[in-house]
């Protein structure tokens, strides 16, 4: 089979596709057809050899690339349950021990890191779903503000910025939207309350004015660090998606660090959401896996919207 591999580590030019010997899904795993794949920021730096250097990667030959999968169940492991041949999944490949990541023809999974697919969603769409959706969740949860609270996204037009937009709506959140001039009506109509425009003027200060004294929360998918720190209250508190960008918890904030995890119920619950209408997914260009170099490239332009997909 085919799958997207580096054996040195740099630019999008080090991805190699390759064939590979087929994985076989052992005691509660799944064996998946992969039918989309979505590409992130993350996919990047572990190509760059990020994780690897921050010692989060054990250094191996070959470093399979890709986190999230929409596909459909091929095999059953010895002892897994609870889904059927030919099922429409969707998971998250968590495990930065396995050899191969979910950019490939056929992805393992654990059946903890699996969920039914958005019924009704195309496959592209569904592909973008699990990490950006895990991570938005996960980072709402470590804030844990009540209902009622105000709330800062930061790249709020971005995969998990778009999400954690809808998801806090849903919990009952006040959301300041922060993205390009251009995103202030779709993150209106997405539920934010307050939007202020990336390059506009000083962040805190922008959002101070609509939430005189500050947010309660900010979750930061931009990676701004300090300068969304400034648009948060006294005591209030702060979700930081990348260890090299958390800020230190200066005038008592409480920064919590989002390291994301498979989590099968969370996901089945984001897959109904998406199924029902009540998330709007955004998937950018569908690219084949031959072409996985063009969408680390798509990932590095300014002003990118929807996440890149690939297709096999």
């Amino acid at each position: 089979m085919r799958a997207v591999v580096v054996r040195e580590y740099g630019g999008p030019e080090q991805l190699r596709v390759e064939e590979v010997a087929p994985p076989e899904p052992g005691p509660g795993q799944l064996l998946i057809r992969m039918e989309a794949a979505g590409v992130h920021p993350v996919d990047a730096v572990t190509r760059a050899g990020v994780l690897a250097g921050a010692g989060l990667m054990a250094p191996r030959e070959v470093t399979g690339i890709g986190w999230d999968v929409a596909g459909v169940v091929e095999r059953l492991g010895p002892g897994a349950a609870g889904f059927a041949v030919g099922e429409r999944v969707i998971g998250l490949r968590d495990r930065l021990d396995l050899p191969l990541g979910t950019h490939a023809e056929l992805v393992v999974l654990d059946l903890d890191a699996v969920a039914p697919a958005p019924a009704g969603v195309p496959s592209v769409e569904a592909a973008t779903l699990p990490l950006d959706g895990l991570t938005a969740g996960q980072a709402l949860d470590l804030l844990d503000l009540p209902p009622g609270a105000t709330l800062l996204v930061t790249g709020a037009a971005g995969g998990v910025g778009g999400l954690a937009v809808q998801l806090a709506v849903r919990r009952g959140l006040r959301v300041v939207a922060q993205g390009g001039a251009a995103d202030e009506a779709p993150l209106r109509a997405l539920g934010a309350e307050w939007f202020v425009a990336r390059g506009a003027g000083e962040l805190a200060q922008q959002v101070r004015e609509s939430v005189p004294g500050g947010v309660d929360g900010a979750l930061d998918a931009a990676l701004l660090g300090v300068e969304a720190l400034g648009a948060v209250r006294n005591r209030g508190a702060f979700a930081a998606l990348s260890a090299g960008r958390a800020p230190l918890p200066l005038r008592g904030i409480r920064v919590a660090q989002v390291w994301v995890a498979a989590d099968p119920g969370a996901l089945a619950r984001l897959s109904a959401l998406a199924a029902g209408g009540a998330l709007v997914l955004r998937a950018g260009p569908v690219l084949p896996l031959a072409e996985a170099a063009e969408a680390h490239r798509l990932l590095a332009r300014p002003g990118r919207r929807g996440t890149p997909v690939l297709v096999p």
